[in-house]
């Protein structure tokens, strides 16, 4: 079940204007160019920034997310039909279909559990073609990111569509690797309040490479995050085993 904050309808209509410039969303179309990738599979697409971005440069682009709301901000914004969009999760993609997957932002750190994890990554692996590439993002542990959150301010903007909106970040909960944490908002023009709670799972470096090695992925690279350098790490991985050797989950 997704979070409030992408399946809610009010919530996911603002969620843009307060994610504000995605600075990280040029490495991955970097990346996209790096390694020739011409289909591209964005899991957790969400309101499809990026994969609009990459069907913009010519790409074939399939965007998938559970999350309702969010996908309809995304088909909004692909005003010539370019992407494919699919409400589910990896493993609701074509075999094959794409020669690179991404999962921006903090989609690979919100699969709390091993069984979620492990069947994304088996997810993406039915999907990429052989030799098919694996790249995401995920923030490093012991840069303790969620102190700076709780330490943060309420955040005001004024919405297109939705006038006057307050955000209100709280952690909840530190029992790690997991970190929870509520968003507020409060809808001036109405009094709405609208809460949206979530948990992250912060992963190291060893955990991660090994937990994609168990599902058929090789990890060729792990590079700093340029957006956010020394706070995240990005992991190119590509899909090593044939699909036939673990079974679809």
């Amino acid at each position: 079940m997704p979070d409030a904050i992408f399946a809610h309808p009010r919530l996911a209509a603002v969620y843009d204007t307060f994610d504000g410039p995605r600075d990280d969303l040029g490495h991955y179309l970097a990346i996209a160019d790096e390694l020739g990738a011409e289909r591209v599979l964005d899991v957790g697409c969400g309101t499809g920034s990026l994969a609009v971005l990459l069907a913009g440069r010519g790409r074939t682009v399939i965007g998938v997310d559970p999350a309702a709301a969010s996908l309809e901000i995304a088909r909004a914004k692909d005003t010539t039909g370019r992407v494919t969009w699919i409400h589910g999760d990896a493993t609701d993609v074509p075999r094959a279909a794409a020669d690179l997957a991404v999962m921006a932002g903090n989609v690979a750190q919100v699969f709390v559990t091993d069984e979620e994890w492990s069947r994304t990554l088996a997810g993406i692996h039915a999907a990429l073609r052989p030799g098919g590439r694996l790249v995401f993002e995920t923030r490093r542990p012991d840069r303790r990111a969620w102190e700076d959150w709780a330490a943060g301010e309420p955040l005001v903007l004024d919405v297109p569509g939705a006038g006057t909106v307050t955000r209100r970040l709280e952690v909840t909960d530190v029992s790690l690797p997991l970190v929870s944490f509520r968003f507020t908002y409060r809808f001036h023009d109405d009094g709405a309040v609208v809460t949206s709670d979530s948990t992250l799972r912060f992963r190291d470096r060893g955990e991660i490479t090994e937990t994609l090695a168990a599902q058929g992925f090789r990890v060729a690279d792990v590079r700093d995050a340029p957006d956010r350098p020394g706070a995240e790490l990005v992991f190119l991985a590509e899909r090593d085993q044939p699909a036939a050797h673990r079974g679809r989950p």
